[in-house]
């Protein structure tokens, strides 16, 4: 474990590292002491940084649910990371590709909470009573920590390498499709790269959104009504540079798109 000052000395680091546009080097290999609570509280310092800076937080995002992100990037477990409302754009959105750093981009639903939720023993049949509705989403993944090397302790201090997220397409109630077989097709510059299926999403993608509310909970924490879960990937990250164009077509659930410039 790492002491407090520590802790809060790698939280502005992070911080300036997003705010510079910069990479800083893997934080395990220069704390080799450090922990995955270690790394939870750094998150927590730098998303109570930015609310005093003025930052509005609007939910939280779910990472390594599936299986296919999991091999990605040799990780074995989920994580979470703060989502403000400067990092959410509708479909359609030109985005500054240089505002990130290690620019991907991944498929997901985003769970809009009518209900607040919190641990312990959140279940599935809880989260889909709390949630007013699903819509279509994409997650920009910014990593403000060199990749090579990395673990799950250096990306969840890294705010789970959420640089933004993109929504759109058909608004649903839970009751109104199984969303287990919402599926999609990502395509970057008219080209299909990527496709999947919600169940991807540790079976049922409600499933992450209940982890997400326990693990909160683990932390003194919980999900509040009106906040939006992005419930993690069910597709492989694609690379994305400037002036690619990506659009996702979720079929009943509509399309979303952005460009990159």
């Amino acid at each position: 474990m790492l002491d407090d000052a520590t802790r809060t000395a790698i939280a502005d680091e992070l911080a300036r590292a997003e705010a510079d546009r910069a990479v800083v080097p893997l934080l395990t290999r220069r704390h080799p002491r450090m922990t995955v609570e270690d790394s939870y509280a750094v998150q927590n310092t730098w998303r109570k940084r930015g609310i005093e800076a003025g930052r509005r937080p609007v939910g939280r995002k779910i990472g390594l649910t599936s299986k296919v992100m999991q091999a990605a990037t040799g990780i074995t477990e989920p994580d979470y990371g703060a989502i403000f409302a400067d990092m959410v754009f509708e479909s359609g959105a030109v985005i500054e590709h240089a505002r990130f750093s290690n620019v991907r981009i991944e498929v997901e639903l985003a769970f809009v909470l009518g209900e607040g939720l919190r641990g312990p023993h959140v279940t599935v049949l809880d989260v889909l009573r709390a949630t007013e509705y699903v819509v279509p989403a994409l997650e920009i993944l910014s990593s403000r920590v060199e990749l090579a090397g990395r673990t799950i302790v250096d990306t969840i201090a890294d705010n789970a390498a959420m640089g933004a997220m993109v929504y759109g397409g058909n608004p649903v109630a839970v009751g109104d499709v199984d969303l287990r077989w919402v599926s999609a097709l990502l395509y970057r510059n008219e080209a299909i790269e990527e496709s999947g299926v919600a169940a991807a999403v540790l079976g049922h993608p409600a499933t992450g959104v209940a982890w997400l509310a326990n693990k909160l909970a683990q932390h003194d924490d919980a999900l509040s009504a009106g906040e939006m879960v992005l419930a993690g990937s069910f597709t492989r990250p694609v690379w994305v540079d400037p002036g690619d164009t990506v659009l996702a077509d979720y079929r009943e659930l509509g399309t979303i798109s952005c460009r990159f410039v």
